[in-house]
């Protein structure tokens, strides 16, 4: 529901009295109604509305990922490309979507605002996996069949690759808009000044990612079949048809949502404080900063108002008045781009903070990559049967159990050990959002501890009894069972639940209010990046290891190779990344400084 403006006291009519208070705002047309149609200014309904925004959210997954997660088969089988060149096409499709989710942000805080940017977005999602499965289900948009005996086969022409980048494109579209806004959309329908509107946050974050894992585990399994063993038409199809579900849903609960309008572009704000400290470099702030520097608050901020802080004082100096800057009437700077308030410059203090811990987040994830890469090499070398039977688990499928666990924990999270925690703590989350975060690097440096084990066990296995044959263009298959991976998956889903998740809620809740879909976006930023930094690892790896007296740790054939001691080098950089963000921890001061924004994690000062 958009905001209006405050227009004061309304008359008593029927005896009733005037209304003056700041959260109630008028809803009388020029027919005369009378106050009964005063509503508040803002209808947060929580949980009520969830059902449309969950309900989208999980039907968007389905299609997207369901897409998504087969491509690189689709993309070598039907379009008969080379599998470099859809390998190629599928790394650059999602490094662009994940850094596209800064323009998508950007557009979104400063012109669209949420409730828009995802009503376009969704519906860009919807026309992209449109045109895909249109590129399976008409003959000419596609290759002819090649024969698995021909050695030659004919590629797509210029059209049909165009037609397939149109979909990719808007796909990308829909990705920039709906991934950095879905989250924080979500996290706007709860009243953030009352005690079940701060849990429903918290709550709704975890929910909204065991949607996701939902999601993922249905893709990767029933859509998937479909597509692999009935018919490409129909398996493209299917998501088609739950990313137009998504489109219903989410318009379905239009009347009854938050929607916060945008407020112009932040950056811009953001800009001006650092081009300000910079010209006023020379000058030096009083003694009392919070008292001497000028501020001024529009009156039409959404902003929450921040206390001073003593971090990063060269931005201080942008809010010094001199006897050259001129003020308006209603307090505003005459000149913004010579004078800027506190509030501004706290504002971006705020962004500032969160870059040290943003960068300690992308070592982070390096280490769950891995569970979505090495791990399935591991599998293919491992017996996959289970029990006595012939039935063998395709080795990409094993990715499943990370997930299984994380749909596992996030209610016993939510549901048992938050509670629990809250007893102790008497904090509304249970444990402060770097803990949470804290407890997810340790975790995947346990991870990968254990990741090294178990292949050192099977590779020990491989070299020294007998072994079920030989895997393609890899080398012998380990008796052990592939069952062993499922503790580490385990483990890296549990991490996810407290550092994937903390870090999402991290960045909505320290970033201004305005910005809060560009803090959605960093998220994926920081992905993008985790990815980038493991493929640099893997050739670094790869190149200084090769031809050394232990061999090439990351040789094609792993019983050839040392992937162990690749998982204890990432382990050992877990070690590092963790001292690194314990110090980030104590130094960190949270956003306005209440209960929860105490660094319990080191014992650090509160807020000034």
């Amino acid at each position: 529901m958009e905001k209006r403006d405050e227009r004061g006291s309304i008359g008593e009519e029927n005896g009733k009295e005037s209304v003056q208070k700041n959260d109630l705002k008028e809803t009388m047309g020029d027919s005369g109604e009378d106050e009964t149609n005063i509503e508040p200014k803002v209808i947060y309904r929580g949980w009520k509305v969830m059902p449309f925004i969950i309900g989208n959210e999980t039907f968007e997954k389905l299609g997207t990922i369901g897409t998504l997660s087969n491509l690189l088969i689709y993309l070598t089988t039907v379009f008969n490309m080379k599998s470099i060149t859809a390998a190629t096409i599928i790394t650059v499709f999602n490094g662009t979507a994940n850094l596209g989710t800064l323009i998508g942000a950007f557009l979104c805080d400063t012109y669209f605002g949420r409730y828009k940017t995802l009503g376009f977005a969704t519906v860009a999602s919807f026309l992209g996996l449109l045109a895909i499965q249109l590129t399976a289900a008409i003959s000419k948009l596609h290759p002819p069949h090649c024969a698995k005996e021909s050695s030659t086969c004919i590629g797509p022409t210029g059209g049909q690759i165009a037609f397939l980048l149109a979909g990719f494109i808007l796909m990308i579209v829909g990705a920039g808009g709906i991934r950095p806004c879905n989250l924080a959309f979500g996290a706007d329908q709860f009243n953030p000044e009352t005690e079940s509107g701060k849990r429903g946050v918290n709550s709704f974050f975890n929910w909204y990612f065991f949607t996701f894992t939902f999601a993922q585990m249905i893709s990767l399994t029933l859509i998937v079949y479909v597509q692999s063993n009935v018919s490409w038409p129909i398996g493209l199809g299917i998501p088609a048809i739950l990313m137009l579900i998504s489109c219903l849903v989410y318009y379905m609960g239009t009347k009854l949502y938050v929607k916060v309008k945008a407020t112009g572009s932040p950056m811009t704000s953001v800009a001006r404080v650092i081009v300000v400290a910079v010209k006023k470099r020379k000058l030096r702030p009083g003694d009392q900063p919070w008292l001497s520097l000028f501020n001024y608050i529009p009156p039409k901020s959404i902003n929450s108002k921040l206390s001073y802080t003593d971090q990063f004082r060269f931005l201080d100096k942008a809010a010094i008045a001199t006897h050259q800057d001129q003020v308006n009437p209603d307090g505003s700077p005459a000149n913004p781009w010579k004078l800027c308030s506190l509030q501004q410059v706290e504002e971006v203090k705020c962004l500032f903070r969160v870059i040290p811990v943003w960068t300690a987040a992308i070592i982070y994830y390096v280490a769950v990559v891995q569970q979505h890469t090495y791990v399935v090499f591991q599998a293919v070398q491992s017996n996959r049967r289970l029990g006595n039977s012939n039935f063998a688990i395709p080795a990409a499928s094993y990715i499943v159990f990370l997930m299984l666990s994380m749909s596992i924990f996030i209610p016993i999270y939510d549901r048992i050990l938050v509670p629990f925690l809250r007893r102790i703590t008497g904090k509304e989350a249970g444990i402060t959002i770097l803990q949470r975060i804290g407890v997810g690097i340790f975790l995947t440096i346990v991870t990968m501890i254990v990741s090294g084990l178990v292949e050192e066990k099977r590779r020990t296995i491989a070299l020294t009894k007998p072994t079920l044959g030989n895997a393609p263009r890899k080398g012998a298959i380990s008796s052990m069972s592939a069952l062993w991976l499922i503790p580490q998956l385990s483990l890296s889903g549990i991490a996810e639940v407290f550092g994937s998740i903390g870090q999402v809620e991290f960045y909505y809740k320290q970033f201004p209010e305005n910005m809060r879909s560009i803090g959605g976006s960093l998220f994926y930023c920081g992905v993008a990046a985790s990815s980038y930094l493991s493929s640099l690892l893997i050739t670094v790896v790869h190149q200084t290891t090769n031809g050394a007296a232990t061999g090439n740790w990351l040789s094609e054939d792993l019983n050839k190779g040392r992937l162990d001691y690749y998982y204890y080098m990432i382990a050992a950089l877990g070690v590092l990344n963790m001292g690194y963000f314990l110090l980030c921890a104590r130094w960190y001061k949270y956003k306005g400084g209440n209960d929860d924004a105490q660094l319990e994690l080191q014992g650090g000062e509160k807020t000034i």
